[in-house]
């Protein structure tokens, strides 16, 4: 594959309860999720590979909101420091209907007294739902931030059987 193949992103536009989510894919995984609408409706070449990833993940966001997917297992193309990539890992390790502190978060990551640079690092995940920052929350119970706003992160937990204070 040409770096030019590997630079190449599709773009997909999906309805779902908490609105439209802007799913972007390269050919090796999800890039990312955005809420609205994209700047641009299309990226150029198609690129079958990241619209197979576009199909699977646009399916099982399906089967989450209808509450019958727990676990995703697309394909992801995440990229970031080091330390972003250890907590984006962790959140995955997060199960379904439960919620963990960030300073909880942090000690999964060997780094419990990281709990600032750990909600820094979720601020900046680029695969929100999938990679489930909604499911850390502040050492009081309350919800903290999200990068999609406290609603949707509300409804999230909500939908997974949580409820939060605050």
């Amino acid at each position: 594959m040409t770096n030019t193949q590997r630079n190449e992103h599709a773009l997909r536009v999906v309805a779902t309860p908490v609105g439209s989510l802007v799913l972007r894919a390269s050919a090796t995984g999800l890039v990312s999720i955005d809420i609205g609408l994209p700047a641009c409706a299309s990226t150029g070449a198609s690129n079958t590979a990241a619209e197979d990833i576009l199909v699977a993940a646009e399916g099982q966001l399906h089967e989450y909101f209808a509450g019958r997917r727990t676990v995703f297992d697309v394909a992801l193309d995440l990229c970031g420091t080091d330390f972003q990539m250890r907590a984006w890992d962790a959140l995955c390790r997060i199960p379904y209907g439960t919620t963990v502190s960030y300073a909880q978060q942090g000690a999964m990551m060997g780094a419990p007294r990281a709990a600032r640079a750990v909600g820094s690092a979720n601020g900046r995940n680029p695969i929100p739902i999938l990679v489930p920052c909604h499911r850390v929350v502040a050492g009081d119970g309350s919800l903290g931030g999200y990068s999609l706003g406290c609603d949707m992160k509300r409804t999230l937990l909500n939908l997974e059987g949580v409820s939060v204070a605050g």
